[in-house]
Formats: structure tokens, C-alpha cells, sequence
């Protein structure tokens, strides 16, 4: 299946080194699990570049570890708008990672925030956990809204 023709998710967070790869990490495990890994493409991005080129942080290795989810070989790479019209999803950790991707340019990808495809919590934004910790509440936020957005794209694929 060429690229075009696989479902293209992007997963975005600020700094690229907790939330998205996590998220990143998480979804690639549930598709490959399904066994559509061939019909979708998974990536993650940040919305700032400090981070660039860095591997995830030892809390999300740690916790995707303790699941039995192979982190890959991840490396933290700034958002770009060329990103916007390349992924047929965008996944937003929060909504000022939302406004960042708006303030980006104009999008031809769907951009909803990663949790409205969770259960209905209230909340809106998965936490950063890079200074305050809660990896593990993040992951489970992760987990729901990832297997909510596989549902989605599914059903919306005919799979």
C-alpha cells in the first residue's frame, strides 16, 4: 500500500518528548495489534524545537515499557506545515498545542484534541507531565483515547 493510500495520524504535543510519543507509541501498538499496521502511517511532532532531535523522556519510556509497548526508535522533531497538509489526522495533546497548530497555517487534516476521543472525562487537555510527573495518568488517558481514535478511523475507513 503506498503512503497515499494508507490513513496518515500525527500525534502532537509542545516539546515532543512526553505526550506525543507516548501517544505515537501507544496507537502504533493498538493498530499493530489489529493487524492494519500496513494501512496506517503513525508520527509524532512537537510545536516547539528545543527538543529536536531528543529521544523521549525516561518517564514515557519507562511507563511504555512497564506496558509491554516498544517505544521504536523515537526522535523529537518541531511541527512543520508542510505536517498540516501531509496527515489526514492531527491529534493535539491540549489546546494551546491546538492554537500553535492553528497559528501554523491552514490544515487539510482533521485537528481534534486527542481526548475527545476518550471517555467523556470534562477534560480537554492530557496533562504535561515533563516537570510535575503523572506519567502513569497520562498513559491511561492515552490508552482510551487512542483506542477511541482507531474506532473512529475504522469505522470511517470500513475496516
Amino acid at each position: 500500500m503506498s503512503d497515499e493510500e494508507r490513513v496518515r495520524v500525527l500525534f502532537v504535543c509542545l516539546g515532543n518528548i512526553c505526550r506525543s510519543p507516548m501517544a505515537e507509541a501507544i496507537f502504533r501498538h493498538q493498530v499493530r495489534e489489529a493487524g492494519w499496521e500496513d494501512r496506517v502511517r503513525i508520527d509524532s511532532a512537537g510545536t516547539g524545537a528545543w527538543s529536536v532531535g531528543a529521544g523521549p523522556h525516561h518517564g514515557t519510556l519507562e511507563i511504555l515499557r512497564a506496558h509491554g509497548i516498544d517505544p521504536g526508535a523515537q526522535r523529537a522533531r518541531k511541527l512543520t506545515l508542510h505536517d498540516l497538509r501531509e496527515f489526514d489526522w492531527i491529534l493535539p495533546m491540549d489546546r494551546e498545542n491546538l492554537r500553535d497548530i492553528q497559528e501554523l497555517g491552514p490544515a487539510t487534516a482533521k485537528v481534534e484534541l486527542m481526548l475527545r476521543f476518550g471517555p467523556d472525562s470534562g477534560r480537554l487537555d492530557v496533562p504535561d507531565p515533563f516537570l510535575q510527573g503523572g506519567f502513569d495518568a497520562v498513559y491511561e488517558l492515552l490508552v482510551d483515547s487512542c483506542r477511541g481514535l482507531w474506532d473512529r478511523i475504522a469505522a470511517n475507513q470500513g475496516w
